[in-house]
């Protein structure tokens, strides 16, 4: 599955899985640099869908107020 294509959870999960890798300093310097990389494409995706979540709620919320008069 392409990145792009995961969910949120899954690449929260991939992200985590990065994070712990990185920090056992087991991994060469090339094979982090292309860790670091990931994570942060990852980073960026997951900020993104977590922005345009937060934009759907404030645009149900006025709507479910308003029902609730």
């Amino acid at each position: 599955m392409a990145a792009s294509k995961q969910t949120f959870e899954a690449s929260l999960e991939r992200l985590a899985q990065i994070v712990e890798k990185l920090e056992s300093g087991t991994e060469s310097l090339e094979e982090s640099m292309k860790l670091f990389e990931e994570g942060t494409a990852l980073s960026a995706r997951c900020y993104e869908k977590l922005r345009k979540a937060e934009q759907k709620i404030r645009e149900i919320a006025p709507e479910e107020e308003e029902n609730d008069e």
